[in-house]
């Protein structure tokens, strides 16, 4: 499978991905404890991972509400200025943007008793740009490739010393009957030495290449 292939599965996968994500749904304080006295509401916010597009469930008795307050009021459990009053007894407030908010409850005394919470909204995530599919293979280096190792060979005119070496060699030939009989040079057997020609070499190299292309198809 070749790379612009991959990468475009891999883009696929995760456009799917994102597609199919569904946003979450926090009931607070839940599942044990809920918008009250008795739960530890700093502990179970701290715990929890917000993005935006997810919602909050506030579900309390009526001696209760939800205020949206300032990060000054929050702190100061200061319930006489609040941004949002919430009343109902089950409150759904969706988060939409990042970023810190602040609920406390209104009632006298609640917020300093423990019935408050900071949602630290996080940015949902980017999607992944497109691939191209057409992709381009970067150059590769000279000094590592298969040629810098294997140069191919080039034709080179022997020299007379060399024609000389090559040159047929004469053998004497050995009288037929028992008789003695002189060296005759017309006689002699002439043999050639077996040599590989520069086509013989050139085509070994370009076998070794080839198999050396070959290999990271296997790796």
């Amino acid at each position: 499978m070749s790379m612009a292939r991959i990468l475009l599965c891999l883009a696929a996968a995760a456009m799917i991905v994102n597609s199919v994500i569904a946003t979450t749904t926090f009931t607070v304080g839940g599942p044990t404890g809920g918008w009250d006295t008795a739960t530890d509401l700093q502990a179970w916010s701290s715990s929890q991972a917000f993005s935006v597009g997810d919602n909050l469930i506030f579900q309390y008795t009526p001696n209760h509400n939800v205020l949206e307050v300032s990060k000054e009021d929050y702190d100061a459990c200061q319930n006489s200025n609040p941004i949002k009053v919430y009343p109902s007894g089950a409150t759904p407030i969706s988060l939409t943007s990042h970023g810190s908010r602040y609920f406390i409850c209104g009632a006298p005394a609640h917020c300093s008793l423990g019935m408050k919470i900071e949602v630290v909204t996080l940015a949902a995530s980017a999607p992944l740009p497109a691939l191209s599919p057409d992709i381009t293979t970067q150059p590769s280096d000279p000094s590592t490739s298969p040629a810098a190792f294997f140069p191919s060979p080039t034709e080179t005119t022997p020299t007379s010393q060399q024609s000389a070496s090559m040159s047929p060699r004469s053998v004497p030939s050995f009288p037929l009957s028992g008789s003695p009989q002189s060296f005759d040079s017309a006689n002699t057997l002439s043999t050639e030495p077996t040599t590989f020609s520069a086509a013989n070499e050139r085509a070994t190299s370009s076998i070794v290449f080839s198999m050396l292309m070959l290999v990271p198809l296997f790796v």
